[in-house]
């Protein structure tokens, strides 16, 4: 299904939750909407649902605005965040229940449920309750059950907000397997990160009821249009005044610019792990974090906290050693714009002084 969303907007009294957002998605991609709590992501995926109606602007689905079509005539499943399985209801019945509304004939609706029993690897649980399943189970019998009426467009809620960390890093992988495989235009909501870089195709970021930016991971990681792209994204740090630090003097354009830097951007070592040493500057280890197959390092430079890496092949620092730093580029942002500024003495560096 191809989705085009106009101009949509949505009060609830006086709040204006989701403020004049339009976007259009391509037929069997997976979207993430990705954003803070309580930015607009669940009421736009709720009107684009049926669930509740925009105060203005259009929703339609291969062209047809469905502003006033109920949910059940919009062609659509939805997984709901805390899965709304039925207790009474078997694993099999539950995954029927759509098919019998529709009244499906039985031998049609065995042969769908048995297929997705297959397709989502819940074979041989078929006759148990959802009290009897695990939490990973039981959001696959919801996933299941979205897709038993073949819908055109799959919106999913948080849908793996309910499920510890590692059952929810499986869940991830196979999501996006099984989204490849049936080929169906969705949208998940979401605000972990890592998530919807892992999992969408593109992400939609929104914020205050607006669409910020909208893209893949990588073009939205490493191209951010908005200055709250710019900080919501990955890992980084702030810094007020980046002509403090060596090599962008000249980076402060007008009033109210800071500069985002983040970890890959800068490099950290001992006096001879550099080649360019006079783009370096001084810096104070302040705290070391172990993170398995690296060490995550706050460095202090002119005051400022940067965060990068370094890995565990390295020669192993300590806190409160002072080491060399290279910042190589930053994000510059003000109020209505950001850029990348690299610094300007990697490509014309001054002679070392010995």
């Amino acid at each position: 299904m191809h989705v085009e969303v106009r101009n949509l907007n949505k009060h609830f009294g006086d709040f204006h939750a989701v403020k004049d957002v339009s976007f259009d998605i391509a037929k069997g991609h997976l979207i993430g909407l990705l954003g803070p709590s309580g930015g607009g992501k669940t009421s736009i995926l709720r009107m684009l649902a049926g669930l509740e109606s925009p105060g203005s602007g259009e929703i339609r689905f291969h062209g047809k605005v469905v502003n006033h079509l109920p949910p059940q005539e919009r062609g659509i499943g939805f997984v709901f965040q805390n899965y709304a399985l039925f207790k009474h209801m078997s694993v099999f019945d539950n995954i029927a229940f759509g098919l019998k509304v529709k009244k499906t004939p039985k031998a049609q609706i065995r042969d769908r449920v048995m297929e997705l029993v297959e397709l989502t690897g819940l074979k041989g649980f078929e006759q148990r309750y959802p009290h009897q399943l695990s939490g990973g189970q039981r959001q696959r019998v919801a996933f299941a059950r979205a897709l038993a009426p073949e819908p055109q467009l799959l919106l999913l809620d948080e849908p793996f907000a309910a499920i510890d960390a590692k059952i929810r890093q499986e869940l991830r992988s196979w999501l996006r397997e099984l989204i490849e495989r049936v080929g169906i235009t969705s949208i998940f909501v979401t605000h972990d990160q890592d998530e919807a870089i892992e999992v969408a195709d593109e992400i939609m970021i929104i914020s205050q009821g607006r669409l910020e930016q909208k893209g893949t991971p990588w073009d939205i990681y490493k191209n951010p249009q908005t200055p709250f792209v710019a900080t919501f994204i990955g890992e980084s740090t702030v810094v007020e005044d980046a002509s403090q630090l060596k090599g962008f003097e000249h980076a402060v354009q007008g009033s109210n610019t800071r500069a985002l830097i983040r970890p890959e951007y800068i490099e950290i070592g001992l006096k001879n792990e550099f080649t360019m040493l006079s783009a370096t500057e001084k810096g104070t280890v302040k705290h070391l974090h172990f993170r398995g197959s690296e060490w995550m390092v706050e460095v202090e430079v002119r005051g400022h906290k940067l965060i990068t890496y370094r890995s565990l092949e390295k020669t192993t620092l300590e806190i409160g050693q002072t080491i060399r730093v290279l910042v190589h580029r930053a994000y510059l942002f003000n109020d209505s714009e950001s850029w990348i500024v690299e610094n300007r003495l990697k490509e014309d560096p001054m002679p070392v002084m010995i």
